[in-house]
């Protein structure tokens, strides 16, 4: 498999955490897809996006536990 941005054949399987918007938050899914190691692309198959997808169901009906990992701030810049 070659990399659909770079071209690079350098594809492998590994974690990363998938951002989910909620509102104004930000939730974190840990995942592990096949990620190009050359320009960062990720790559789904459909297990994985139907998994995101029920995930991301149960976020709305707040049906999935989560936790504080921090804060994000917004600097006011005039």
């Amino acid at each position: 498999m070659k990399c659909v941005i770079c071209k690079s054949s350098d594809i492998q399987m590994k974690m990363i955490d998938e951002e989910v918007k909620l509102g104004e938050d930000i939730v974190l899914i840990p995942m592990e897809v096949l990620v190009c190691r050359n320009c960062g692309e990720r790559y789904y198959d459909r297990k994985t996006m139907q998994k995101l997808e029920a995930i991301r169901s149960k976020l709305r009906d707040k049906d999935l536990e989560v936790e504080d990992v921090g804060r994000v701030l917004r600097a006011k810049v005039a």
